[in-house]
């Protein structure tokens, strides 16, 4: 493995809804999500995420796998419902007392902590009044970051606005197939807006009562164009601009692209001055390229995704592509120039039908290697001069993957969801001894 510079930080990640379970602990209120997975079909194997891995009573054996792991930071996120349960109003001091004892506890174990104020979990109560369409949640989501970093600002390191805003906009409000369940195809884009806006708005908040640096992490993926006709390049440029560009131009002062959907009616006198206010890091988050041809004819949509061949697959049948963040890296670096703020990668990882053995073992050798091609993909983009700082796995445990409830396993520990036992797998063994090295 090729060396890091000392002071990269290795770390993992996870999500509030996705592991904390206790759903009516600390007066937290519903999400989205609780709505979502309580509706017939929504879930694969229809579980709810009710228990999930019990992280609300367990963290503190949670934080001492990541002091055994030795990672340097860890990055969760922070449940709105248990900070406002209703998404307005005075904070719920009981929810911010949980995140206070996760922060002293990392800290006490060595770990910075990486706070993430909103991965996908909107107050049903928001929700109800028109969620992410609504412009006012904004500024809603503004107020709640004031109060998170009222109380934990002096202890996160690191702050991260927003999870994957293009996800969260195409899958929740484009397509359906994730909370809130709208299906608005293009007309979506108030949705990427007004979540723009609100981490914007956030910026401003989060530096009033933390000196921490402040971060956004979105999703990318490398584009690859099947086909050769100019029908073809069109939908590869539309599908770049919407996946990859919307969410990214105008944080670096660039105004919206050219994407499918912009409305520039949405968009307000001063709005895209907010959305670029500045940023110390970008947060990448990757899973693999997308490949696109041009659709067929009488399609609603600009472009159409298909499969990409020549690759293994992982159990989601995602394409395993160390190459795709190398490229990606690099044409963030490329396009972006000097407005590009220091990248932290933060979201990397792969599910695998992970089981442990007749002696309780889990060895996971596929994960083992998916790391370490992309661990090495990172520092041959540094070695080209992309300006990364850390990188961070997904996940820590095996948890609720969102509609796929607890049918896909991410995590560097196994957890039997009956028993809620933790068990290392042979990738936590190798992800440590590479920090250590």
């Amino acid at each position: 493995m090729p060396a890091f510079p000392a002071g990269f930080r290795w770390g993992v990640s996870t999500s509030a809804y996705q592991i904390e379970g206790a759903t009516a602990a600390d007066g937290r209120g519903p999400s989205i999500w609780d709505t979502f997975a309580q509706e017939a079909g929504r879930i694969v194997d229809g579980s709810t995420a009710d228990e999930a891995c019990d992280h609300r009573h367990r963290y503190a054996e949670d934080t001492a796998l990541l002091a055994g792991l030795g990672v340097s930071a860890y990055r969760f996120s922070v449940a709105w419902p248990r900070i406002q349960p209703t998404g307005a109003g005075p904070a719920n001091a009981a929810g911010l007392d949980f995140y206070d004892r996760l922060v002293d506890g990392l800290l006490a174990a060595g770990v910075d902590p990486v706070a993430t104020l909103f991965h996908w979990d909107l107050p049903q109560a928001l929700e109800d009044a028109g969620g992410w369409l609504n412009r006012d949640t904004a500024a809603r989501f503004a107020e709640y970051a004031d109060l998170t970093a009222a109380r934990l600002g002096d202890r996160v390191k690191l702050w991260i606005t927003l999870n994957e805003p293009f996800i969260h906009m195409s899958l929740g409000h484009g397509i359906g197939t994730h909370a809130p369940g709208r299906m608005l195809l293009f007309d979506a884009f108030p949705v990427a807006h007004h979540q723009l806006l609100g981490h914007g708005l956030a910026v401003a908040a989060l530096r009033a009562s933390s000196t921490s640096p402040v971060a956004i992490a979105n999703n990318y993926s490398p584009v690859r164009q099947v086909g050769d006709t100019d029908a073809d390049r069109a939908a590869t440029e539309a599908y770049d601009a919407l996946h990859n560009r919307l969410f990214t131009d105008p944080l670096l002062g660039l105004g919206y692209p050219d994407a499918p959907g912009v409305d520039p009616a949405v968009v307000r006198d001063g709005d895209l001055a907010v959305i670029a206010a500045p940023i110390d890091v970008l947060g990448v988050n990757y899973y693999n390229p997308t490949g696109i041809r041009a659709p067929e004819e009488g399609s609603p949509l600009p472009f159409e995704i298909v499969p990409l061949d020549g690759y293994a697959r992982t159990a989601f049948d995602w394409p395993v592509a160390p190459d795709g963040l190398r490229e990606l890296l690099l044409h963030l670096h490329r396009r972006y120039g000097d407005a590009l703020p220091e990248i932290q990668v933060t979201e990397s990882g792969c599910a695998y039908d992970d089981a442990p053995d007749a002696q309780g073992r889990v060895d996971d050798p596929e994960r083992i290697a998916y790391l370490d091609g992309h661990v090495r993909a990172v520092r041959e983009a540094m070695a080209e001069g992309v300006p990364v700082t850390g990188y961070f796995v997904w996940s820590l445990l095996d948890n609720w993957e969102w509609a796929e409830g607890f049918t896909k396993r991410f995590g560097l520990v196994h957890v039997d969801y009956a028993t809620q036992r933790r068990t290392p797998k042979s990738s936590y063994a190798w992800f440590r001894d590479l920090t250590r090295r």
